[in-house]
């Protein structure tokens, strides 16, 4: 799963989902996923897609993830008391914002790119948006 080497502070504030991304546009790739809602994907979801689009791209095509996960989030242990401070890093999320892409790939005919762009966007909990280099 992707977490970063190491950051400058352990523990970040909540902060809030505001606004839309800038990084809208495909780049990389010739298709790709767009999301349409703001949302935190944790590492696990970022990992479970992936693979979900690997197990059909194989050597064929070529994978970018444009997200990554380098928010940590923060956990109370079960059934300790309220106050003594803040609780120890539970998992990491990527903050994505309406508009982001998510995921690009490349090197697929245009029905298997849908396909299986189709199939990665059920493995995430929002909407998505296929899209295609223009």
């Amino acid at each position: 799963m992707l977490l970063p080497k190491r950051t400058k502070f352990r523990k970040q504030h909540r902060g809030r989902l505001k606004g839309v991304s800038s990084a809208n546009t495909i780049v990389f790739g010739e298709y790709g996923i767009q999301a349409l809602e703001p949302v935190w994907l944790t590492s696990r979801q970022i990992e479970a897609t992936r693979r979900s689009i690997t197990r059909y791209v194989r050597r064929t095509g070529k994978i970018w993830i444009r997200i990554f996960p380098d928010r940590p989030i923060t956990e109370r242990a079960a059934e300790s008391r309220m106050g003594s401070g803040k609780g120890t890093v539970a998992y990491w999320v990527a903050v994505v914002k309406p508009g982001a892409v998510l995921f690009e790939i490349n090197g697929l005919t245009k029905e298997m790119a849908y396909k299986v762009l189709k199939l990665a966007s059920y493995k995430l909990p929002i909407k998505t948006k296929i899209l295609e280099k223009v």
